[in-house]
């Protein structure tokens, strides 16, 4: 099993856990809420994780247009 991060606004792949075994803890996924698990964490058919997040490039975009908030995708 992967845990796979991917930017949810570009689809970029941000980095990937290998590990057979991960204390989910170390993740720090017990302090999402559940409703952001349900948005953030989903499973592939393969059984490996993946995670939504925001890369590097969405964030400085998002944080020089703050306006993009207000869209679902800002990504043309």
């Amino acid at each position: 099993m992967s845990i796979v991060y991917t930017c949810r606004h570009c689809s970029q792949e941000i980095g990937k856990l290998e590990e057979k075994f991960i204390d989910s803890s170390v993740l720090g996924l017990q302090q999402l809420t559940k409703e952001e698990k349900e948005d953030m964490i989903h499973y592939a058919e393969n059984g490996d994780m993946l995670i939504q997040a925001i890369c590097e490039s969405c964030e400085e975009s998002l944080s020089q247009h703050p306006h993009y908030h207000e869209l679902d995708y800002f990504i043309q």
